[in-house]
This record gives structure tokens, sequence and C-alpha cells, in this order.
């Protein structure tokens, strides 16, 4: 989104690709003479926390005929800018993993070509309004989320909104991804601009002035500084996803953390058809692929994302402790992709003063 993923880029940051042992797996770090791999080879470029079950991929392989290769392209907004940077010698055929906050400059630069991919049952919720260029594959909302057995110790009732993480009850206790290094961050940012509109600065001030706690991307928030994250962490409160509670169960039949769902921001990830791919048939049957059921009934577990499919029956736990909010937070892609430069600049001043 999974972005998002966004998706991170979610709740298993430096977890080994292990899935795609039987694909060729390339860095970022250059691009090849011939760029989009072998004649029979669909190529896949994706962020660095794409992974599959090797099951899946290797169901592609065999129902299309072609081998899939996975090229890694850093996060959301580093694998949109290098797609931006190589639109006239594209390096795939088919990315995957360009999130709703930076769909339209992806779509505005020219770097996706025309499809015609039919949308399973539920999909189409998610098309984006300016183009079905980009498909829907998976959703999810970054939230802030709260340690709830921490709380429950200490007697002090939880925060619910945004505008309670400024209030002296919860000084020092928020620890929040950057919003220019971190997909979450972004999202989290753009929640803030949402709430508060033009007065957004100001709503920063004060978080900081609480004690806020900003570190460079979600790991280091979660893992490291939140007090359920298993890094001894001291900070109770976090940004996070709201399926995080389904992995963070007390082994008694409940979750130790919640999702404030008051404060939750929508992301959706999307594959596209890259312009000038080589191996356009392939990359429409992956783009299909990705829609199908095996892919969607995984990604819960190995993505750590929601399906957009509405008939993918979800596991146990997500279904009892990843609850989704009922609105979100939503800024039009159009304006995040006008503001985003200033937005970053100015958030970036706030919190170094």
């Amino acid at each position: 989104m999974r972005s998002v993923r966004a998706l991170a880029s979610v709740l298993t940051a430096g977890v080994a690709t292990t899935a795609l042992a039987s694909c060729s797996l390339v860095g970022g770090g250059e691009e090849e003479d011939n760029a989009n791999g072998s004649p029979g080879t669909v190529v896949l470029v994706t962020h660095e926390s794409f992974t599959l079950p090797e099951e899946v991929l290797d169901t592609f392989e065999e129902r299309s005929g072609f081998r899939l290769e996975v090229r890694s392209a850093g996060d959301a907004g580093s694998l949109t800018n290098r797609l931006v940077l190589t639109k006239d010698r594209p390096i795939g055929d088919v990315v995957f993993g360009i999130d709703n906050t930076f769909a339209s400059r992806a779509l505005d630069e020219g770097v996706l070509a025309d499809t015609d991919v039919e949308r399973p049952a539920g999909a189409a919720a998610y098309d984006l309004e300016a183009s079905d260029d980009l498909v829907p594959v998976d959703t999810g909302h970054v939230c802030v989320n709260v340690d709830d057995t921490w709380f429950e110790r200490e007697g002090v009732e939880p925060p619910r909104t945004l505008a309670d993480l400024t209030k002296p009850a919860y000084r020092d206790l928020t620890v929040v991804p950057g919003a220019t290094t971190s997909s979450p961050g972004l999202a989290f940012l753009l929640a803030t601009i949402a709430e508060e509109g033009d007065d957004w600065p100001a709503y920063w001030e004060r978080l900081l002035g609480n004690g806020a706690k900003v570190v460079d991307g979600w790991s280091d928030a979660y893992q490291v500084d939140f007090t359920q994250g298993g890094g001894k962490g001291d900070r109770p409160i976090v940004v996070s996803y709201d399926s995080s509670p389904a992995f963070t169960l007390d082994g008694e039949g409940g979750t130790t953390t919640s999702a404030l769902l008051d404060t939750c921001v929508r992301q959706v990830e999307y594959a596209g058809l890259l312009e000038g791919a080589a191996n356009p048939d392939g990359g429409t049957a992956l783009l299909e692929f990705l829609m199908g059921t095996e892919v969607q009934a995984a990604l819960p577990d190995s993505m750590y994302v929601f399906p957009v499919r509405d008939d993918v029956e979800l596991p146990a736990d997500w279904a009892r402790f990843a609850q989704q909010p009922e609105t979100a937070y939503d800024v039009d892609p159009a304006e995040i992709a006008e503001n985003r430069d200033d937005w970053l600049r100015e958030w970036s001043d706030v919190t170094s003063r």
C-alpha cells in the first residue's frame, strides 16, 4: 500500500524475503542494458517490503508460462521517483507498491500504460477517480496504536483522538515515524492535515511540545520505542496500522494493543503496467494474478494488509482484532501531488526547531 504498504512496509521491517527464493531478485542500484530481462520473463518492480509465499509465486509461473523476476526499488516514494526518472527506459514490466499518496505523480508523469484489467468483487471501490491504469491490490489504514496493558497498569485512560495526543496526560508517551523518511509517517502527517487544515503546523508544535518523539521509520518507532514492540521501549503510543493488534496477541485469546479508529488515514497500494514494457502480455497476466484469490488470500499473513477483494476470508485473528474504521481521513491525491513538497519542507522546519 502494503504501501501504504506501506504500505508500508508494515509489521515486519527487516523480514527475510525467502518467499522470493525461486525468483531472481535484482537490487535497485543499476539499470541493465536489457532492462526488462529475457524473453519469457515478466519483471516486477516493487518496494522493499514485498513478500509473498513461494508457492503463490510458483502458481503464477506455472499458469502463465512466464518466469517472474522481482526487482526492489526502495520504499513507495523512492519507487515512484525511480520510475519517473527511468520512464523513457523502463526498468520493468509491472510496478507494484505505488500508494494513493504517490499515485497522482506516477499518472501525471506518464509512467503507466493503458490497461483493461477486470476488477474482482469489491476491488473497484478502490479505483482512483483520475485513472483506471493503476489496479488496486491491497488496502489498510495508518492509525495511532496504544499499549492497552500499559494504560491499564498505570490507571490512565488511553487517548482516542489526534487532539488527545497533545494533552498533558500523554506527555512523553508518543513516538511517530518521520514524514520525510517513512510511508506511515507521511500518512500520519496527512491525517493531521486533514484534521487541522491550514493550522496543522501549530498542531505539530503542540504535539512536539508535549514530548512526542520523531524517529526515522516505522521499525524504529514500533520495534524499538513502543512498549509492545519487543524492544523494551518506554512509549505506549505509536503510529502503526489498523492490522497491528492482530499481531500482539496475549496468548489468552486477546490482544495487548488497540488501534485508535478515530485517528486513521486510508492507504491503498496499486499495481500497473509500465509504459514501454517489453512484455505487456505477461505484465497484464501478472496484474490479473495480483487481484486473484491466491495473492489476495495471502496478503494478510505475508504483507499485513487487507485484500481489496471482498470474497476473501480473513485469518481468524484478523477477523477479531484487525478492526477497520468506518470512516477515515482522506486527502485528495491531486491535492497531495500539488502540496507534498511544501508540506514536507514545512514539517521538516517544525520538527527541527
